[in-house]
């Protein structure tokens, strides 16, 4: 049955008495049918889409990202909901994930190439949101060219994105201000667990450590192998094709030691119902990385679970240090690169935590 109304785009919102609340993006087969865009009613043209990737442009500029690839546009966080925009070099990379935005589309697209000029524009609309949208999944060439593979440069590294096939818009550039805290720390032996292209470790290897990196997925460790070439550091990372719940407790009933430790799963908890299974995930590698770190060594930790929020990710990292038996230091919590901004009252907007801890 089709939803009432009229076809997705914007429209004027009003509350009780009729009282004007401002303009949203109206998705009508959606579970979020609204999206709110201003708090005043305002006609949603060309002006409006290059005034706001102005504002969120601007703030990247001002955070000046010592990387070529970062975050442009962040949803409902830069006042553009369900909008994701990359940038890769000279390349972007969007995601349109409501019915009220893609209606918008072209204009969108005008705004992103008069304020960037970039050589390509590609659309990552192959996510499973768009489905409950009514909206094809597709991967499409918007504007320009864009290569299958883009060189691109964070702090002292290089890494090769993958924007048509990697992981989100072709890379994970919410941890990038992560991957090179790690590089800071970097000492003796270090593991990389769930290292997908190896961007950790590049930055673990840059700064003296030798890595194993772990990955279930031989492709993304062949990605690795030419990320770690790239950067002249084949022979200080050793790739393992593994499953990283059972490497972990191999290595531990061998009695390795591991300097420095990363772990860096995808979302065990995708959905609420999951939130129990999830746990039990995070706290059993978390258990096994706190026993096969030596004396002094540091865990960066992480989870990208929207479900499993801050105050439950530190209680399962409290079970799991007593469970291993680990006094554990507490160093800093961690969360996305700036680029990825949080909105304090936009909870859903807080989804990547983690921590670094030290064995004692």
């Amino acid at each position: 049955m089709d939803a009432p109304g009229p076809p997705a785009g914007a429209l004027d919102v009003l509350g009780l008495r009729d009282r004007p609340i401002g303009t949203a993006l109206w998705s009508p087969h959606s579970q979020i049918s609204l999206r709110m865009l201003t708090t005043e009613p305002r006609w949603i043209d060309v002006a409006f889409w290059a005034e706001r990737v102005d504002r969120a442009v601007a703030y990247r500029d001002a955070l000046a990202p010592d990387a070529t690839a970062y975050r442009l546009v962040h949803a409902e966080a830069d006042g553009l909901p369900s909008l994701i925009v990359d940038r890769y070099g000279d390349y972007l990379v969007v995601q349109l994930l409501s019915a009220g935005l893609e209606a918008f589309r072209g204009e969108i697209i005008d705004a992103l190439k008069a304020r960037l000029e970039p050589r390509g524009i590609l659309a990552r609309n192959d996510v499973s949101v768009r489905r409950r949208e009514r909206l094809d999944q597709e991967v499409e060439l918007l504007y320009g060219d864009v290569p299958e593979t883009v060189e691109v440069r964070e702090g002292d590294v290089r890494w090769l994105a993958a924007p048509y096939t990697g992981q989100k818009t072709g890379a994970f550039l919410d941890q990038r201000e992560n991957r090179m805290r790690a590089g800071a720390l970097a000492r003796g032996n270090a593991l990389d667990c769930f290292s997908y292209h190896g961007s950790f470790a590049l930055h673990l290897a840059r700064n003296g450590a030798h890595v194993t990196a772990v990955d279930s997925s031989a492709e993304a460790l062949e990605r690795a192998r030419e990320n770690a070439a790239m950067n002249g550091l084949e022979d200080r990372i050793d790739r393992v094709e593994a499953n990283a719940f059972d490497l972990l407790r191999e290595l531990e009933s061998r009695g390795e030691r591991f300097d420095v430790i990363v772990l860096d799963p995808p979302a065990f908890a995708k959905h609420r119902q999951n939130v129990d299974a999830a746990f039990r995930g995070y706290k059993e590698i978390n258990l096994r990385a706190m026993r096969i770190l030596a004396p002094g060594g540091h865990l960066l930790t992480f989870s990208c679970s929207y479900h499993v929020g801050p105050k439950a990710f530190r209680t399962m990292l409290e079970d799991a240090a007593a469970d291993a038996g680990r006094p554990m230091r507490w160093v800093e919590w961690r969360g996305p690169a700036p680029d990825h901004p949080e909105i304090v009252q936009i909870p859903e907007s807080a989804y990547l935590k983690g921590a670094i801890l030290q064995a004692v």
